[in-house]
């Protein structure tokens, strides 16, 4: 298994990444807010805030949502946290009727007719 340091990344992963820094910076920007204000909010140094900001997808996913939501990002096309939480509801309820197990099958399929 490769090393955090060494892994890399989809490209459809790393645009993610740094469309989502990319608005935070944006918003930071437009509050007036410094990097040290920011990064002290969220409990975070500077300088990983820098990371975040320029979209390192090896910063820790957690760490991207809470500076949006610090700074006013809008999360999964949504408004507010009643939206959010209804969502997450229905992803729950549909989780909840599925096997809880995904398996292989290790049976040969028997084919010959």
């Amino acid at each position: 298994m490769p090393s955090p340091q060494n892994r890399t990344f989809l490209p459809a992963t790393q645009d993610a990444t740094e469309l989502l820094g990319k608005l935070i910076k944006l918003n930071r920007r437009e509050r007036k807010m410094s990097e040290d204000d920011l990064a002290g909010r969220a409990g975070i140094s500077r300088r990983t805030l820098q990371r975040i900001e320029r979209g390192d997808p090896r910063c820790a996913i957690g760490l991207f949502f809470e500076l949006a939501v610090l700074v006013g990002v809008k999360l999964f096309d949504m408004d507010d946290r009643a939206t959010l939480a209804l969502h997450l509801g229905r992803v729950n309820d549909k989780l909840a009727v599925l096997p809880s197990r995904v398996r292989s099958s290790t049976r040969a399929v028997d084919d010959d007719f």
